[in-house]
């Protein structure tokens, strides 16, 4: 029996594939512009809202690089000071690029925000890793302070974040 055949006819007529059976078929007077859409909430017309919470975090991670700096100044030294700002500071930075640029990505193309994100965590935390290597391996005296300015600044931008969302969504 042939592809062809009085079955491959019948089978074409009501699934919806061309009659060779591979491709669905697509009317000729199919617009794709009169699919139905959910219903989502207009984006704000100003785009400074993605960035709206980065002048109140960045206060508290200056905040925090002034008070790790003085407790790595107290518990060890200049070495453990400069660590501890440090530390923080790498994590403000990257923080700060990674929000700028998942910003940047969509206000230009909403598209852009994956690929544009995951390089950005990709050459981030490779540059962390790299620093965190080069630090490990290293005599300096500092590099405990380093380490835990790091989980510092982890900690507190994200509970500095949380809080502002929180204010948001209870306004």
């Amino acid at each position: 029996m042939s592809r062809g055949g009085p079955a491959a006819a019948e089978r074409s007529s009501g699934d919806g594939l061309d009659p060779a059976g591979t491709a669905p078929a697509v009317p000729d007077d199919f617009d794709e512009d009169e699919l139905p859409l959910p219903d989502l909430p207009a984006l704000p017309a100003d785009p400074r809202w993605r960035v709206e919470h980065l002048p109140l975090i960045s206060a508290v991670c200056f905040a925090l690089l002034t008070c790790a700096a003085s407790v790595g100044f107290f518990t060890g030294g200049s070495d453990a000071a400069l660590g501890a700002a440090v530390g923080v500071l790498i994590v403000t930075v990257s923080y700060t690029m990674s929000t700028l640029v998942i910003a940047w990505a969509d206000t230009v193309r909403p598209a852009l925000l994956m690929p544009m994100g995951l390089l950005t965590y990709v050459l981030k935390y490779t540059l962390l890793g790299v620093i965190l290597a080069y630090g490990v391996s290293s005599d300096w005296s500092g590099k405990t302070a380093l380490g835990l300015g790091i989980v510092a600044g982890v900690m507190v931008w994200t509970g500095a974040q949380a809080w502002w969302l929180y204010g948001r969504t209870v306004r």
